[in-house]
């Protein structure tokens, strides 16, 4: 039972990442390898705020959340607005640089000491039972609780709402979404911006529950092979291809040791390119694109 929950627990975090990717992707068509950095100052964004706040938590998880929208839409305005129209390959480039700088610049104002969020906060992350033998952490409960949420509210937002439907719109056809009025950087930013919240929130979820510093990107890049299982342009396949992953990792820690766990993601990830190169719910031309 426990293993269950730790999986469904991993599953989640590795679903709030990966909606990051599979957003921008899909609207902006842009492979955003700097997520996990910007996962990371969603952390910071958390942490610098309790010394300012106190012990608040609601008023300090807003502001960051916050912080961590707005991180997003200047990434895309003072950065990848630029980049829109050029090549694949410059604009990974692009965020791989980002990345890099990011980390450096996280290093010189943080360091690299290990922060402990809760302890500001004047909270803890109590355990839970849910069952026989099986308990759960309060900030994992919070993952959970957070990605079906999170994924609801999307799946809906492009299906029923006006935005959606133009965000869709512009990630199927930009040109004739452009010529039919639809504000293509607008579209671009809004994806931005929920990608790197979304990102943030896991971030934040993270250095509650294990501490923070700059090494935690490296979570952000293990999501990386959750995205390509589940379908670059998918994300409906993120959900199954977290849990399957997750599954991957537990059972790597349990039953055979927990270093292995580090390169559970990318077996599972080299399994699904021999067998369904595009992913369980991804499409054949996006990975030809690719």
């Amino acid at each position: 039972m426990q293993i269950i929950v730790n999986v469904i627990v991993l599953a989640a975090l590795y679903a709030l990442i990966c909606c990051g990717y599979v957003l921008i992707y899909r609207v902006s068509r842009v492979l955003n390898l700097a997520h996990g950095e910007l996962m990371v100052l969603g952390g910071y964004f958390l942490f610098t705020m309790t010394g300012m706040f106190g012990k608040a938590p609601v008023p300090v998880f807003i502001v960051a959340l916050v912080m961590s929208l707005a991180l997003g839409l200047v990434v895309y305005f003072s950065l990848m607005r630029f980049m829109t129209g050029q090549s694949t390959l410059s604009a990974v480039l692009v965020t791989i640089a980002l990345g890099i700088l990011l980390r450096g610049i996280m290093t010189l104002i943080w360091t690299a000491q290990t922060w402990h969020p809760l302890e500001q906060l004047g909270l803890r992350n109590t355990s839970f039972e849910i069952g026989k033998g099986a308990v759960i952490s309060t900030f994992g409960l919070v993952a959970v609780v957070g990605a079906i949420a999170l994924y609801t509210a999307l799946f809906f937002s492009f299906k029923f709402t006006r935005w959606g439907l133009r965000m869709r719109a512009v990630g199927e056809k930009p040109l004739l979404a452009s010529q039919r009025g639809v504000e293509l950087h607008r579209c671009y930013a809004i994806s931005w911006g929920i990608a790197v919240l979304a990102g943030g929130f896991a971030g934040m979820v993270q250095s509650c529950d294990s501490g923070l510093d700059p090494g935690l990107f490296v979570v952000g890049l293990k999501a990386f092979p959750v995205v390509l299982v589940g379908g670059l342009d998918s994300l409906a396949g993120a959900i199954p291809a977290a849990l399957i992953v997750a599954l991957a990792e537990v059972l790597a820690i349990n039953y055979i040791s927990p270093e292995t766990a580090e390169v559970a993601p990318f077996v599972v990830l080299l399994l699904m390119l021999l067998i369904r190169p595009w992913g369980l719910l991804g499409t054949k031309e996006e990975l030809d694109r690719v």
